[in-house]
């Protein structure tokens, strides 16, 4: 089962699973395909975007673990 943390990078949640976007749309991130997307990890795109990244790294977890 893989597994994410904060310091994953967020292209690199994608190449694990891409069914994972819907979670960081619904928080406002929008540009998955960006280049900043291919270098900057969860805890900073969630810094940018006022998320609390603890939370969000347990969804995605959670998700990835039932299927």
């Amino acid at each position: 089962m893989a597994q994410i943390t904060k310091d994953t990078i967020i292209a690199e949640v994608l190449r694990i699973d891409p069914e994972t976007a819907p979670f960081f749309l619904e928080i406002g991130m929008h540009c998955l395909g960006c280049p900043s997307a291919s270098g900057e990890s969860v805890e900073q795109a969630c810094m940018v975007h006022g998320v609390d990244c603890d939370e969000l790294v347990e969804k995605i977890n959670n998700f990835l673990a039932s299927k």
